[in-house]
Order: structure tokens, then C-alpha cells, then sequence
């Protein structure tokens, strides 16, 4: 195993070029410090887990930020100190991982940890990991750490649960993660740029096709017959109902633009954002999320949400 004989500095160094396993061995290393400062922070508390597997997801989309290799301990208990602090501080309405999970901002010249992680085969690690959650686990994970919908209230809206079951979830999966990752370090992933890309690829092309009068065709090839429209409004209908929502929309001179794609094996998210027609500025939502599920190659479910503004 690299960690048996490797620094710090040399792990980190190797887990920024791209060596899975030189990061599993990071985390593994430290996984008992990480744990000690929650202890030390938190006192014996059943979330002592949660924020040493929460700071352990943290630290692989992350790795990027770490400027001196050989400080790479101290910089995983930095994580779990703030996580810890935060949630010391929480209140139900801001969530004690909210900072952390987003990435830090970009400098100058400095790519950011997502565009380095993307250039990478911690990329294609992560999501093979996030492939063995269950799909409501999976779901919730990804919302709250690859989308712009990482509110616990937004996630709640967009799923359809309590805040509750949105919380219980995203313990669950980065339990679930955290295993997954050390148990799966050495293993061969798909190559998840590729599906991302080809997912990516497949939304401009429906949004061409739609403004071109094709939308029905793609939806006859690419959507199950009998598949589930649930609309941002809580509308429900089939592909029929999704094909008349999004020719009424052009004719309003409502136009979608694809911000952003996050693909998996039976899931695909696009965050969509939406334009009004100049004559009527309050037309519609400022953004719309399509929550996809897969069953074999077409699309079984589809949920729009609408997030709030940031």
C-alpha cells in the first residue's frame, strides 16, 4: 500500500496528479486524528462520525487547496475543526456544513479544486463510490455536493421528504462514501468525464431540438412511453404533458440555457437557466433544475424543480 511507505508530502503530491489510492491512504492515515479532534470539540456525540466522513468528502473534491503537502494532517483537522465549530453554531436554518461544501474561491492563474479534480481519476473514483449508494442516498449526495441545490430545504423541496429525511440521507451516504472510498481505491471507474460530456451534450441537443420543433422526437427516443413528468408547480403528467409544457413555453418566448450537468449510472441532473420573454420579465422562474432517473438507457422519472434565488 503507498501510505506504508510514502510521506505526507509525497501522498498529497500523488493525490493531486490523479493516484486514487494515494488519497485513500491520506484519509485512512489520519482518520484517527480526524476523529479525535471531533471528539475533543463535539465530546462523545453521535455525530462525531458524521463530521470526520463529512470532512473526508470535503477533502477529495479539496485536495487542490493543500499548498504545503507535508502539512496535509494539520490540514484535515482544520476541516473537521471548522465542521465542528459550525455545527456547534448551526441553527436549523443553516446547515453546519453549508461553507465547507462549497469550494473555495478561485485565485488568479490557480485552478479551482472542481477544474482540477475534473482533469483527474479522482473524478471518476468519487462517482464510481457514489455509484453503490442507493438512489434516494445517492440523490440527496449529489444535490447537496455537485449542484447548485445544497440547502437541506431546497434538497427537501426537490426530493419531496422532510428536512429530516434529507439530513438522515446525507449522513447515511457519506457513512456509505467514506467505506466505499477506502475499500475502492485501488479498483478500475468508469470514466465519468465521458458520461458527464455525453450527458452534457445530450441536454444541448434536446434544447435544440426543442426550439427547432423536434422536442417530441427526442422525447419519443429517449423517454420511456410510459414514464413520470412531476412539473415545478406539482403538476403531473407524461411525456405528452412535458412535450405541450415546453412548446408553450417557446411560444412564450420562455427560453432554457444549460448551465450544468452532473451525470451517474441511472441519474441525470441539468440545472437549467431560464429566460422571460422581454415583454414580460416575471414570466418564469429564474432557474429550473431537471432531475432525471434512468431506467436502462431512457429516462423512467423526471422531476423539475424550481431553487429559490441564492
Amino acid at each position: 500500500m503507498p501510505g506504508e511507505t510514502l510521506t505526507d508530502a509525497e501522498l498529497t503530491r500523488a493525490a493531486q496528479s490523479g493516484e486514487v489510492a494515494a488519497l485513500g491512504a491520506l484519509l485512512e492515515r489520519h482518520q484517527a486524528g480526524m476523529r479525535a479532534v471531533a471528539l475533543s470539540l463535539l465530546g462523545l456525540r453521535p455525530d462525531v462520525d458524521d463530521v470526520v466522513q463529512d470532512a473526508a468528502l470535503v477533502a477529495l473534491r479539496r485536495i487542490g487547496d493543500v499548498r504545503d503537502p507535508a502539512a496535509v494532517g494539520p490540514w484535515l483537522r482544520a476541516i473537521v475543526r471548522n465542521s465542528c465549530r459550525m455545527r456547534l453554531r448551526a441553527t436549523a436554518d443553516v446547515p453546519f456544513d453549508e461553507e465547507w461544501a462549497r469550494p473555495a474561491d478561485p485565485q488568479p492563474g490557480v485552478p479551482s479544486p472542481e477544474r482540477a479534480l475534473d482533469g483527474h481519476a479522482l473524478r471518476d473514483w468519487i462517482w464510481h463510490a457514489i455509484g453503490q449508494l442507493s438512489p434516494q442516498l445517492r440523490l440527496a449526495l449529489t444535490l447537496r455536493h455537485f449542484t447548485g441545490v445544497t440547502s437541506y430545504e431546497q434538497i427537501a423541496a426537490a426530493c419531496e421528504v422532510p428536512i429530516g429525511t434529507v439530513r438522515s440521507r446525507l449522513a447515511q451516504a457519506r457513512a456509505t462514501m467514506a467505506r466505499a472510498l477506502l475499500a475502492t481505491a485501488d479498483a478500475a471507474h468508469d470514466d465519468a468525464a465521458r458520461l458527464t460530456a455525453a450527458r452534457h451534450r445530450e441536454g444541448l441537443e434536446t434544447l435544440a431540438a426543442a426550439e427547432r420543433g423536434a422536442f417530441a422526437e427526442v422525447v419519443a427516443d429517449r423517454w420511456w412511453p410510459e414514464m413520470e413528468l412531476r412539473g415545478g408547480g406539482g403538476e403531473r403528467g407524461g411525456r405528452d404533458f412535458a412535450v405541450r409544457g415546453m412548446e408553450c413555453d417557446l411560444a412564450a418566448g420562455v427560453r432554457q440555457r444549460l448551465r450544468h450537468t452532473v451525470a451517474a449510472r441511472d441519474l441525470i441532473i441539468w440545472e437549467m437557466d431560464m429566460t422571460s420573454p422581454p415583454d414580460d420579465p416575471a414570466h418564469c422562474p429564474p432557474a429550473v433544475t431537471w432531475l432525471m432517473f434512468l431506467e436502462g438507457s431512457r429516462v423512467r422519472r423526471l422531476r423539475l424543480f424550481h431553487p429559490a434565488p441564492s
